[in-house]
This record gives C-alpha cells, structure tokens and sequence, in this order.
C-alpha cells in the first residue's frame, strides 16, 4: 500500500486517530507489514528456506520476485467515498512459497511407469533395472500454508497450446524433460522434428496443441572447448569462454516462448577460465603460471554472460526461467571414490541443512538471477525463479545409484546420484512449472487492478 507521508504512523508515544479510515488504513498497513517483513532476507531476499537453517522462523517466502500461490484470494478494489478519497485498497492476492514446504505421503503415486512411457532415459529407468525399494515414488511436495496440486497434463498442454518451450542445459536438464514427456503421455506422445540427428538438441511437436518442445545440451551454457580429453582427474579440461556464447543455442533463442535455463555439477571439472580471448585463471588445471581460482567464479561469469545475451537480444519477447542448482548426494566417499546413495525416504527439513559449495553455487545463481531481472523489467521482459533447490536437496533418496543398468553390465559406470530416477521425486518440477504458468494469469490480473488504483488516486 502506498502511502503519504502524514499516514504513517509516528514513533514514539501511542497517538490516538480520529478518523475511522486512517484508523483502517493502518491496520491494514500493520497487517501488510506483519506479511512482508518475514518475506524477505532483510539485504538479498533470499529464500526462506535459508533462514530456517539459522533461526526458528516460520514465515515462507521465495525469492524471486514474486511468490508462487495455489490459492489466490479474491482481488478488490473498494470504490473510494467521495468524501474520503483515501481509502482506496491496492489489490491484494493471498501469497504462498511453493519451493518451502515437506515431503509427505502420495499413495496415488507415481503417474506413469516404465512400461507406459518410452521417453525414459536407460541411465534413470530405475524400476527396469532392479531398483527393490520403490517407496521413493510415493511422495509428493507439500508447501508450508498452500497446495501445490498434482500436475495435470491436459491443463498443461491446453496452457501451451501454439506455445515453444526449449529445455537449456545438461544432462539433468534433460532428464526434466523426459519426466515432463512422460506425464504428458497420460494424454498424448510427440512426434520427433529434431532438425538433426544429434541426440543433444532433440525437438518435439506435439501436434494438436501445435505445441513444440525442444532440448539444447549444453552444460557450462557458454562457448566450450574440450582441450583434453584425460586432464587432471580423468573427466577431461575444459577450455570455458566465460564472455563468449554457446551459439548452438543462443541464436536460436527467439524462436521460443519458455526458455528454462539451469546448470550445476559440470562445472567441477578442471576448466580454464578465458575473457577477452586470453586466459584469465583456472579452476583445478594444475597449471604453472595460472591463476587458480574457484569453480564459483566461472560459475557466475556463466550465468552472467547468458543473461546478458538474453536481455539484449531484441528478437526475443519470451519468458526466461532459471532452474536452480540441483544438488547430489554422494556420501562415504566422492562419486568416483565409492561414494553412493542408497538412502530410502526423503529427510525432513529440520533433518539436513544444505550447506558448504551446494549452497555457495545456489546462492550465486540467485545473485545473478536477482540483477539480470532488474534488467530485465525495464526492457519488459520476464524472468521467474523454479527454485527446486531446498525440495531436491531433501531427496536423497530419488537417484538412480546404481540402478542405471544391469548389475552384469560390461559398463564402467559410477554410482549416478546426481540423476534422478524416472519416475520420481523430479516429475514435481512439472508440478511447480504449471502452478507458476496458472499464476501468470493472476499476477496479469494483479497488475492490471495495480493500475487501476494508482489512475483513480491520480484523478
């Protein structure tokens, strides 16, 4: 609510208001306050989850800029009085963070099998390859103070209809689509219309709904060169172009409307940082004569550089969507040392803090995130958060292990608990993106009745 200056209450000693419209609008003032105060970390907004690691609060927030309800209230405005022209109320819609909540019991669940879906990639078809507990499958998010309802597909494609969607990322960003393929299958299967035959940049119509979803491999999002193959710790060295584009995907950016952005786990590999076309520094080269810094640099610099293009580029009038981090859970050992994940349900919130380079990559993607959507607004351009961080960081229990393949495979392959089963605890990200897509509506219909006051108190 907007205020003059003579409404706000004093400091001081208690002051005793006459007017009974001061009197409601203060108390609706304290009201919004007593809501917006726990909404927000006081310097960077980030998000609630955070702040429950430290302290004891309960109130829920998100940290984009706006949070995700799945019961809006109905939005007002009183007709002012014509002779209390003050008393005009800004519509308000009931909020609600989707990304802080439990896990809790799904007996209805899962949606889809193996064996009703196709789009399964071999590497997360755990129930194919033996996996004995299927507990896992059996759960579903539930925010503090709201529903976030289960996805529901036909919803989701009449939403998409004449609509473009590209998945931009690694391998878990591709590995969200094919979950998103498989509950969309309970209603209809795409055609392929991939342009090539490179299994990294696959297109999918879905033809009665005209529309087209689409995949782009590219983990570090930026230009990349493989400089060996072997280097430091056998998973190759990567020479990273930290203010260069990955051009495979970026000029291809207009042609959708949903761009959903993510990366995470690739940059842990030995990388050789480059800007201005000259080596700037490395992380884990084992270089002489190179600066060693943190994979969080190149990190930043990553994102940095492809929220850029995107609020520069003029042709594209989408919406950008960043997936954050998706965090793995090796324990007794790294993920080529013997480490695994062979935990059976999820953790409580109040049972594992995320903390340490999980929370140190989360937080600088909100970083980033927080100022190329500043930039964004004043070129009118929409960036929204799907903030899956703290609900995946409680599943340990969701990866394949190994459960990828057979046990007599003549494979070298790790333990996978960076993955995720299909199905699984990452079909709720499809729970989240249709909730935030229902919500575009509401937050239109919020802005437009934001309008309309400030018209009427200008009048």
């Amino acid at each position: 609510m907007k205020l003059q200056g003579s409404d706000i209450l004093p400091y001081g000693k208690c002051h005793t208001l006459q007017k009974t419209p001061k009197v409601v609008l203060l108390v609706t003032l304290a009201l919004v306050l007593l809501t917006i105060i726990p909404l927000y970390y006081p310097l960077l907004g980030y998000p609630l989850f955070l702040l429950k690691n430290i302290s004891s609060s309960s109130s829920s927030s998100s940290p984009s800029s706006s949070s995700f309800s799945s019961q809006p209230s109905s939005s007002h405005v009183n007709t002012p009085l014509e002779d209390d022209p003050i008393r005009v109320e800004e519509p308000t819609v009931k909020k609600c963070d989707i990304f802080s909540g439990e896990w809790i019991r799904n007996p209805k669940a899962p949606y889809y099998t193996n064996t009703t879906c196709w789009a399964i990639h071999e590497h997360q078809n755990c129930m194919k390859y033996g996996r004995p507990d299927l507990d896992f499958m059996k759960w579903r998010w539930k925010p503090d103070g709201c529903e976030l309802p289960i996805f529901n597909p036909a919803q989701f494609l009449e939403l998409m209809r004449d609509k473009t969607l590209a998945f931009v990322g690694d391998s878990v960003a591709r590995n969200h689509m094919q979950s998103l393929m498989c509950l969309l299958s309970r209603v209809v299967y795409p055609i392929d219309v991939s342009y090539t035959t490179d299994e990294n940049f696959k297109r999918w119509r879905y033809t009665d709904y005209n529309f087209t979803m689409a995949s782009f491999w590219t983990p570090f999002l930026i230009k990349t060169k493989l400089a060996d193959p072997g280097g430091p710790t056998q998973t190759g060295l990567f020479n990273l172009y930290l203010d260069e584009l990955d051009e495979a995907w970026t000029n291809q950016m207009e042609e959708f409307d949903y761009l959903i952005i993510s990366a995470g786990q690739w940059f842990y590999r030995p990388t050789m940082f480059y800007e201005n076309r000259r080596v700037s520094g490395c992380y884990y080269c084992l270089q002489e004569n190179v600066t060693d810094l943190t994979v969080y640099y190149g990190y930043r610099k990553a994102f940095r550089t492809v929220f850029k293009a995107i609020n520069s580029n003029k042709n594209f009038k989408g919406m950008t969507i960043l997936r954050t981090f998706s965090p793995a859970h090796f324990e007794n050992g790294l993920w080529n040392k013997g480490g695994n994940c062979v935990r059976t349900r999820p953790f409580m919130s109040n049972e594992s803090t995320m903390e340490g380079p999980n929370l140190e990559l989360y937080m600088t993607q909100i970083e980033e995130y927080r100022a190329a959507e500043r930039v964004a607004l004043k070129r009118g351009l929409k960036f929204r958060l799907l903030d899956t961080t703290q609900a995946m960081w409680l599943r340990p229990d969701g990866h394949p292990s190994r459960y990828g393949h057979w046990p007599n495979a003549n494979v070298t392959l790790y333990n996978d608990c960076v993955h995720w089963c299909l199905p699984g605890p990452i079909d709720t990200w499809s729970d989240f993106l249709l909730e935030m897509l229902k919500m575009e509506g509401t937050r239109k219909y919020e802005e437009k009745l934001h309008s309309k006051v400030k018209r009427m108190r200008a009048q």
